[in-house]
């Protein structure tokens, strides 16, 4: 038999010729066999879950524009004044150029989507998969569910210039201390974190300046990664800052087009 003659076949980037040929398609391997499913449970599968979980995340916020994340407890009532002031921050953030991100879920972070999505910005929420949580709330525009935490807060920092943190529970406070924990390894820079409600934050500072502080667990510059207010003027304020700061050390000569602040 001739070369010409002699069976051949591309598979992928190879060619193969006579004996090995093989007698299916990849595609037809693939759909045909019906073997054990447990491999989905293993951990190379949980790899490439984890993987298309960035891939998704990347791709969906790349072009989100300046961003601030609004964090506080999926427990606020709708007639609690944390939940008011959640409308407003995010309406004042839209209103001064921001994106608004939150963990998509209902009670503060509903107030936050609510006020971003009715001041006609971008309103994102980036879900949990929790036995207890029913989806994002209704004014997510833009929305991610995840699996797992370690992906999701990598979304939070990537793409937020800053966080506002309303009163909360255990979720809040681990993503305040996470926050913290970067921006004091200088891990984020130009990274601002706000606690909106004086009162209810004010037995935690007093903790990590009367106790972790004055035992020598943090430097007391560490306090000064945190800033407590009731002036939901000055949290805008205090992001505006931060990002324009950002901004010049990205850009010194400064670049064209709206700048965040502006009105």
């Amino acid at each position: 038999m001739v070369a010409g003659e002699r069976p051949a076949q591309r598979k992928g980037p190879l060619f193969l010729r006579g004996p090995r040929v093989e007698r299916s398609t990849t595609d037809q391997r693939l759909l045909d066999q019906r073997g054990p499913s447990d491999w989905v449970h293993t951990d190379p599968w949980r790899v490439l879950r984890i993987q298309s979980e960035f891939v998704e995340g990347f791709g969906a916020l790349a072009e989100l524009g300046p961003a601030i994340a609004v964090f506080g407890s999926a427990r606020t009532r709708r007639d609690e004044a944390a939940y008011a002031d959640g409308v407003e921050i995010g309406r004042r953030l839209v209103e001064a150029g921001f994106a608004v991100i939150t963990g998509g879920g209902p009670g503060a972070m509903e107030a936050a989507n609510k006020g971003a999505h009715q001041a006609g910005g971008v309103s994102v929420g980036l879900g949990i998969e929790l036995p207890f949580e029913t989806g994002l709330n209704d004014y997510v525009d833009l929305g991610l569910n995840f699996r797992y935490f370690f992906a999701r807060k990598t979304m939070f920092v990537k793409y937020s210039q800053g966080f506002v943190v309303l009163p909360g529970g255990l979720g809040t406070l681990d993503e305040l201390f996470e926050a913290l924990t970067l921006v004091q390894t200088q891990k984020v820079t130009s990274f601002p974190v706000i606690l909106v409600g004086s009162d209810y934050w004010s037995g935690l500072l007093g903790w990590l300046r009367d106790t972790a502080a004055a035992s020598g667990k943090i430097a007391e510059a560490d306090l000064g990664m945190i800033e407590v207010t009731d002036d939901l003027d000055l949290v805008v304020e205090r992001m505006v800052e931060a990002h324009q700061a950002h901004g010049r050390e990205d850009d010194p000569e400064g670049a064209p087009g709206r700048e965040v602040g502006d009105r």
